[in-house]
């Protein structure tokens, strides 16, 4: 399985996003980790 690929991907994905999009996105993502809904058994589905 190579990872590689996967990565520059996302790499590239990133690359070409703004800085206001990318902090977005991160905003988004921290406030799903955040989330005190997300429950370790729903993962495991």
């Amino acid at each position: 399985m190579d990872n590689n690929i996967d990565f520059n991907k996302m790499l590239d994905m990133l690359a070409k996003m703004d800085k206001s999009e990318l902090e977005s996105k991160l905003k988004q993502a921290q406030t799903i980790l955040n989330s005190k809904n997300i429950d370790t058994n729903n993962l495991k589905k």
